[in-house]
């Protein structure tokens, strides 16, 4: 039972913190009223709008789905791989400071991903 609780926990805590503090600001760039410039995100060579798609699916769509346990390992990889990717292209030249949360993440949607949902999912694994 404590292991039920403990991924619930870290599905409520990794998932919630990302699209509170990450996955809301990228999809509010989406928003055509917006004031918030995507030009500055083309990170991967496939065009800002590209780019913005994928961080929002990495940072705000997936980890709605690992929050409420609905295909948890399938949909924490694109987290991982968003993480993954701010950590190497982003942040992996500057201070720890700066690159702590992304690592964070990236190891709390890793640890998500091997262990599963837990009990108290959509999934019930």
């Amino acid at each position: 039972m404590n292991k039920n609780i403990s991924l619930l926990l870290a599905r409520i805590f990794f998932p919630g913190l990302l699209i509170y503090n990450h996955g809301l600001t990228k999809f509010l760039e989406l928003w055509p009223l917006n004031d918030i410039p995507i030009s500055d995100r083309d990170l991967f060579g496939l065009g800002a709008l590209v780019s913005v798609l994928l961080f929002v699916l990495g940072e705000f769509l997936a980890p709605i789905f690992v929050l409420i346990g609905y295909k948890t390992r399938i949909f924490s990889l694109f987290p991982i791989i968003t993480m993954f990717f701010a950590l190497v292209l982003v942040h992996l030249d500057m201070s720890f400071g700066t690159w702590e949360k992304a690592l964070m993440f990236l190891v709390g949607f890793l640890m998500i991903f091997l262990m599963g949902p837990g009990k108290y999912s959509i999934d019930r694994n």
